[in-house]
């Protein structure tokens, strides 16, 4: 048999429970004590099992991760974020993908899927009207968001506003006064970034007096098949935009294709602005905004422990708002 915590204690000379509190931090235990039990564990090469440590404490050691995606792009490099901090810290990670509330679904809520199982929850870019995310706030378990924004909950997001502004502004720069937008979807329960990313547009526009024409406004669903869909729409109207801001690098991505097969060169035809820093951008020669999605993760985690670690102290909610960054490269050009 192993090396137990009561072989800790009889080499110290102290009671188990002292030896528990002492190896898990606890207060109660003097300097002097600590040091010898410590030093106790590590002549017997005591190591504490994780579960008897877990039941000790009343965690699970288990954070909840959800999300309505998770092969995309943008929700796959977040949680890679996310899971090198929980790794570091000896958590796991319970992955909840998660499907619209309006949908009919036999599947349990991702609330009811949670009670007891985890010490905290992060939830990624689920649109902020979504019961789903009220459900786990009612659970009273620390949380953390990336992406979206709720009074009174920590969470992390770039200024959409500001990042859709720098996009377009770059455009107006360059001389185009006939703009479109490939947007994300056609529902009125828009994603938090989406609603604030045409908000950005579209004051960019007003404020240089150049006209939200709604048939340059058209949905490619965030995906890389959709903004091909969507930009040939815009080729096809009488009065096409001369450039067009894309909510997201893979929309942009299919903007380029459809360019491509049209006999267009995007920069010298029409200009094509994304926003995310996808990494296949930089190859596809893409003008972006980009976005520090990996950092975000990690940053939604550590809040995330650090409000676990407080146990019952009170942890001020706040939003972190990371910095993004126009990265201009040959899909943008002067309007010839």
């Amino acid at each position: 048999m192993g090396i137990t915590i009561r072989d800790v204690a009889d080499e110290a000379g102290v009671s188990p429970a002292t030896v528990s509190r002492a190896l898990r931090g606890m207060p109660n235990v003097n300097a002097a004590t600590r040091a010898r039990i410590k030093a106790a564990a590590a002549r017997l090469d005591y190591v504490a099992s994780p579960s008897a440590s877990r039941l000790a404490s009343g965690r699970t050691g288990s954070i909840a991760v959800i999300t309505p995606y998770i092969s995309r792009w943008y929700f796959a490099t977040v949680l890679s974020g996310v899971e090198s901090v929980l790794q570091a810290a000896g958590m796991d990670l319970l992955l909840l993908g998660v499907v619209e509330s309006a949908a009919p679904s036999d599947q349990p809520s991702a609330a009811q899927r949670l009670r007891r199982r985890v010490d905290g929850a992060l939830i990624i870019a689920m649109p902020p009207t979504d019961p789903q995310i009220t459900e786990v706030l009612d659970l009273g378990l620390p949380t953390s968001l990336v992406g979206v924004t709720l009074e009174g909950v920590p969470g992390v997001a770039i200024d959409d506003v500001q990042a859709a502004r720098q996009a377009t502004q770059h455009l107006v720069n360059l001389g185009h006064e006939r703009i479109g937008m490939i947007g994300g979807s056609t529902v009125e329960a828009h994603f938090t970034a989406e609603t604030d990313r045409e908000r950005g547009f579209r004051e960019v526009l007003t404020a240089h007096g150049l006209d939200n024409d709604p048939r340059l406004a058209t949905h490619g669903y965030f995906t890389i098949a959709g903004g091909e869909r969507a930009m040939t729409n815009l080729l096809t109207q009488p009065r096409p935009p001369t450039a067009v801001f894309a909510m997201s690098d893979e929309m942009a991505f299919g903007a380029l294709r459809s360019l491509s097969l049209h006999g267009l060169v995007a920069g010298r035809d029409v200009s094509i602005v994304g926003i995310d820093g996808h990494d296949v951008s930089e190859h596809l020669d893409l003008t972006t905004v980009v976005q520090p999605v990996t950092e975000m993760g990690s940053v939604a985690a550590q809040s995330l422990l650090d409000q676990i670690g407080a146990g019952t102290q009170e942890v001020q909610p706040g939003i972190v708002r990371m910095p993004t960054q126009l990265r201009v490269r040959g899909s943008t050009g002067p309007r010839s």
